[in-house]
């Protein structure tokens, strides 16, 4: 290889490595100094990269008139499915995330329906490469909501990022579960109607989680200002991200 073309291909590296995302990205510290790098895709599909460790949570190609192209990801090394709704489990971005070294981890009804992948539970603890993952409830406790997410189907998830948790509800409300989800550094809330939450009901969850950045999710056409408004006047001391591609 020529020292000119050697200087090209490093130059062509540097500048794939450092391309900015399509998608807004925040980045977190972990307690050892490590960067979790989370990338704010589209209503309740999120992406994390840490140490080149790429995790794709709820990845949908197609919703309503919003198409996402996952070629600007690598593929992931995990893919997170919490529920098979539309919105959450798509066969085909699964499909063009994957190699064959992905694990596939989804909730039962997930797993039946894709037709493979590892199904966890509520409560079900694991680790893939370094990231510890705790399946946790995802469920509606209004009345007549009951039907929308069943208690016990569906699963919300916290990531362990060597010391950094961070919390992905999933499509729920505000269970006592959350009382035993802390210590959180940063929490994804779903707040829309009727499926999810009340911005009254994500305020209050927030409170009991009490993490020290949330991010609310899944939000169609969710008020998301009112919740930091309140947050923010009541001196909860938590930090609201506001992205309008979460809706």
């Amino acid at each position: 290889m020529t020292k000119l073309l050697s200087v090209l291909l490093a130059a062509a590296a540097i500048s794939t490595c450092g391309a900015k995302s399509p998608f807004p990205v925040e980045e977190f510290t972990t307690p050892t100094g490590g960067k979790v790098q989370v990338y704010m895709i589209h209503h309740g599909s999120i992406a994390l990269s840490y140490k080149g460790f790429n995790i794709q949570v709820d990845p949908v190609a197609k919703m309503g008139q919003n198409t996402i192209d996952y070629s600007s990801f690598p593929k992931a090394d995990l893919i997170l499915v919490t529920h098979e709704h539309g919105d959450h489990l798509d066969p085909d971005a699964i499909a063009a995330l994957s190699k064959p070294e992905t694990r596939v981890i989804l909730n039962p009804s997930s797993q039946a329906k894709l037709g493979h992948g590892e199904a966890v539970s509520n409560g079900d603890t694991l680790k893939v490469g370094s990231v510890g993952i705790v399946a946790v409830p995802a469920y509606n406790i209004t009345e007549d909501h009951l039907q929308f997410h069943p208690k016990g189907r569906d699963n919300g998830y916290i990531l362990d990022f060597d010391g950094l948790r961070i919390y992905v509800s999933g499509d729920t409300e505000d269970i006592d579960e959350m009382a035993s989800f802390g210590p959180l550094d940063v929490a994804f809330l779903s707040a829309n109607q009727p499926y999810t939450m009340t911005t009254t009901q994500c305020i209050e969850a927030a409170m009991t989680l009490r993490p020290k950045v949330l991010v609310p999710y899944h939000l169609s056409d969710t008020n998301m200002q009112e919740i930091k408004n309140v947050l923010d006047s009541n001196d909860s001391g938590i930090e609201v991200l506001l992205f309008e591609e979460l809706r």
